[in-house]
């Protein structure tokens, strides 16, 4: 019996050094982990873990392709090197995000705004020292490593922005919209120098989201569509790149071969593709692992594939939007409005680039295509997206109380 009860004794201890590892996310600790767990969204980080791991798959099977590209025609042992190379850039960048998204959101904003003046200073360097490839000069090479200075300032800019405009109902005499209509008109002309009309497009278009969120008046908004409209009409006849690419598309005029490639890869595969490795139509479509490596995913994964990922990214965007709905504090309203809103049309492009409804771009498909300044520029976005969208659950049940009694 005694034997017994010493038994009992030393299973008990056990049991609750278990309960006591298990309960260090509970919701009683106070640990910066436990915090960031139980404030996190934990829906929205699981959605961009899933976007994490289909990325290195379909860099995986796009590997093949963009090694023998890039090699001269010939097979070799670094079939493989773009695969390995993502898998690093992921160990690097999937910590940034975390660690990102642990900041206080103060803190997170101030580093957003010291950010988004570093980065447009780069971007206003690119014409003077920046490195050219495939006929732009988007780049600014430290060593061995480029940066592209407009993907990080992409994030930055959203959160600058949304700041300017959250300022409005404190010192509503300032011409904040002004201010903000300069900012941008800067960085779409130094896009256009390099020349990167995607990425203005993304630009403008965060901009245009945040005026309207902000409170812009109808003449505002009207004034601005019909200022878009004459900026299109401008470029087509004044800018070569604009006029190309539109021509391209809309009379196919000039070489097609790109959006020939990428709809012959798209459909080889049918609903259900021709399994890993198997795809043959991606050996000759230019950029497979950037650009196009939606096509790729859809001959070797199917068509249905593709839209499963499309459906995983509407549902980052809603599940932001839904999140919004209860958001009071207008900075955070914003930032992660406007920081959703690029996510969301930066993979809407991409795809519809891929299926013929857009003019080539030169734009990665968030988290799946492959790219370093890309990878960790999108960590940092979502890692301010994650922080900005926390909730701290006893203020969330306190303020339910305080509305329950106070009916």
């Amino acid at each position: 019996m005694l034997g017994a009860v010493a038994q009992l004794d030393q299973i008990i201890p056990r049991k609750k050094k278990k309960v006591a590892r298990r309960s260090r996310f509970g919701r009683g600790k106070n640990t910066p982990i436990a915090r960031w767990f139980w404030e996190i969204d934990r829906v929205l980080l699981l959605l961009v873990t899933m976007l994490i791991g289909i990325g290195l798959i379909a860099v995986a099977a796009a590997s093949p392709a963009a090694g023998v590209r890039y090699s001269g025609g010939a097979v070799t042992v670094a079939a493989r090197h773009y695969f390995w190379m993502q898998l690093a850039w992921t160990l690097i960048a999937t910590p940034v995000m975390v660690g990102v998204s642990m900041l206080p959101q103060a803190v997170a904003r101030r580093m957003a705004l010291v950010g988004a003046a570093i980065f447009f200073a780069l971007l206003a360097l690119v014409p003077l020292v920046g490195s050219a490839a495939n006929g732009a000069t988007r780049w600014i090479a430290l060593g061995p490593i480029k940066i592209q200075p407009s993907e990080f300032l992409k994030p930055m800019f959203a959160v600058g922005i949304a700041w300017l405009f959250s300022l409005r109902t404190k010192n509503p005499g300032l011409p904040f919209t002004w201010i903000s209509v300069g900012i941008v008109g800067a960085i779409a002309g130094l896009l256009m120098m390099q020349p990167d009309f995607g990425q203005t497009v993304i630009f403008v278009s965060v901009w245009i989201v945040l005026l309207m969120l902000s409170g812009a008046s109808l003449k505002m908004l009207g004034m601005l569509g019909s200022g878009g409209l004459g900026a299109i009409v401008m470029a087509y006849f004044f800018y070569s790149v604009a006029r190309e690419r539109i021509d391209k598309f809309l009379f196919k005029q000039g070489d097609t071969y790109q959006m020939d490639r990428a709809h012959a890869t798209l459909t080889n595969g049918g609903l259900i593709g021709t399994g890993p490795g198997a795809g043959t139509q991606k050996f000759t479509l230019p950029e497979p692992h950037t650009d196009y490596i939606f096509s790729v995913i859809g001959e070797e994964f199917g068509l249905i594939a593709c839209f499963a990922i499309a459906c995983l990214y509407l549902a980052i965007v809603a599940r932001v939007c839904v999140r919004l709905l209860r958001e009071e504090d207008d900075f955070l309203l914003l930032a992660s409005a406007g920081l959703v809103s690029q996510f969301g049309l930066q993979a809407l492009i991409n795809m519809m680039v891929n299926v013929g409804l857009a003019p080539s771009k030169g734009m990665t498909l968030p988290f799946i295509s492959y790219g370093g300044s890309s990878m960790i520029a999108l960590s940092i976005g979502f890692g301010l997206l994650l922080a900005f969208t926390r909730e701290n659950p006893h203020l969330k049940e306190a303020s339910y109380t305080v509305r329950w009694n106070g009916r």
